[in-house]
């Protein structure tokens, strides 16, 4: 059976998308909701961490260097 291979995309001034991620356990090691696609926040503003919210737009997030 072959599986795909998980990938991380960084979105300017967003989220990190993960794509094919089959399991995903926080830091206190409970297991989270997977799907083809997650959005992972990076911003801190989100309200659904470790989920991206959208909330990035809001706060001003940028990735670039200051």
């Amino acid at each position: 059976m072959a599986t795909d291979k998980i990938s991380v995309k960084v979105s300017k001034d967003g989220p990190y998308i993960i794509q094919n991620c089959t399991s995903l356990v926080n830091s206190k090691g409970e297991e989270l909701e997977t799907k083809e696609y997650i959005a992972l926040c990076r911003c801190g503003a989100s309200r659904n961490k470790p989920f991206c919210d959208g909330a990035h737009k809001k706060a001003g997030f940028t990735d670039g260097k200051n």
